[in-house]
C-alpha cells in the first residue's frame, strides 16, 4: 500500500512548477521547524556541535532556514527526476566548471567529483552528466518506491548509477581508467569502520566516521579531486555551480589524513552557504569507543 501512495505523491510533486514547488518547501520547512520532530532535533544538535561560535539566536535562524531549504530540495526533486521542463541543468549558472573539468580530464586519469549534501545535489548530477560521461555511487534508500524513482531519475540525465558494494567500487575504478567522471557523496557515514572502509577524522572539529574511498581512488588512479555543489539561488533564479579544489593530502597514504582532508573539503563547501546543508543527517551517529551518543533524547 505504501508504494502506490509514495509514487502518487512523487508524481503529484513532479507536476508542480518550480516556483510552486519551492513555495511548498517554504511552508513544509516552516512546519518542520515549529513541530517537534527528528529532523529538527538532529539539525539543532549538529549545529551546536559544528558551529559553536554562533550565538543561540543565530543558530536558531540557521536551523529554520536550513529546514526550509531542505524541504525545497524534497519538493523539487520529483520534478528533477522526471525531467520536467524548467527543473533541469539549464537553470544552472556554471561559468568555470566546464573549463576546469575539460582541463583535468585532458590528463587522461579521470576526475573524482565530491558532491556533499548541499544545495541541490540532484541538479548537480544532471550537470555532471552533461559535461562528461559520469558514473555516480549511490546508496539506495530503505523505501523501495523511492529507490526505483531515484535510480530512474538520476539515470535519465545520462549518469550511470552503481551501488555501494564491490561491483560499484570496481565500476568507479573502470570509469577513471577510461578518463571519465565519478561522483561521490563524501559526507555519508560508511556502514563499516576500519582502515579499509571508514576512519574517524575531524569534521568541524568533531570526530566523524569518514569514508576512505575517495582518498584511495585518488591515490591509486592519480585522478584529480574536485568538490562541487549547486547552490539554490533566491527568487527561483535557478542554481549556481561551485567548484572547489581538494585540500592538500586528500590522496595521502595515511587514511586518517586523507579522510581529514576530505572532511575539510566538505566543510569549506558548507561554509559558503550553510543554510543549504543537510544538517538533519546523523553525521556523528557512530562514535569513537567510549564516547557518548549525541542523538538520544526528546525531539
Amino acid at each position: 500500500m505504501r508504494r502506490p501512495i509514495i509514487r502518487a505523491l512523487l508524481r503529484l510533486l513532479s507536476l508542480l512548477p518550480m516556483p510552486l514547488a519551492h513555495g511548498l518547501g517554504v511552508w513544509v520547512g516552516w512546519l518542520f521547524y515549529r513541530i517537534p520532530n527528528r529532523e529538527r532535533r538532529n539539525a539543532r544538535i549538529n549545529l551546536a556541535l559544528c558551529l559553536p561560535e554562533l550565538s543561540e539566536p543565530e543558530r536558531e535562524r540557521l536551523l529554520q532556514n536550513s529546514l526550509i531549504e531542505n524541504a525545497k530540495t524534497l519538493c523539487e526533486t520529483p520534478g528533477i527526476w522526471r525531467g520536467r521542463r524548467g527543473y533541469g541543468s539549464e537553470l544552472i549558472q556554471d561559468e568555470t566548471g566546464h573549463a576546469k573539468l575539460t582541463a583535468l580530464l585532458a590528463r587522461g586519469k579521470g576526475v573524482i567529483v565530491a558532491a556533499p549534501h548541499l544545495g541541490s545535489w540532484e541538479v548537480g548530477v544532471h550537470l555532471l552528466a552533461q559535461l562528461a560521461p559520469t558514473t555516480a555511487l549511490y546508496r539506495p534508500p530503505r523505501e523501495p518506491a523511492l529507490a526505483d524513482s531515484m535510480l530512474a531519475g538520476r539515470s535519465r540525465c545520462g549518469a550511470r548509477l552503481v551501488p555501494t558494494d564491490g561491483s560499484g567500487i570496481k565500476a568507479l575504478y573502470q570509469a577513471l581508467e577510461r578518463g571519465e567522471l565519478v561522483a561521490i557523496l563524501p559526507d555519508q557515514q560508511p556502514k563499516a569502520r576500519g582502515r579499509a572502509a571508514g576512519v574517524f577524522a575531524p569534521f568541524f572539529g568533531v570526530p566523524a566516521l569518514t569514508m576512505v574511498l575517495v582518498g584511495r581512488l585518488a591515490r591509486k588512479t592519480g585522478a584529480a579531486v574536485l568538490f562541487s555543489f549547486a547552490e539554490r539561488l533566491p527568487g527561483n533564479a535557478g542554481y549556481r555551480a561551485h567548484w572547489l579544489p581538494a585540500p592538500e593530502g586528500i590522496d595521502d597514504p595515511d587514511p586518517v589524513r586523507a579522510a581529514a582532508a576530505l572532511n575539510l573539503g566538505v566543510e569549506q563547501c558548507v561554509r559558503r552557504c550553510p543554510e543549504q546543508y543537510q544538517w538533519s543527517y546523523k553525521r556523528f551517529q557512530a562514535r569513537p569507543e567510549g564516547e557518548p551518543e549525541f542523538y538520544r533524547g526528546p525531539k
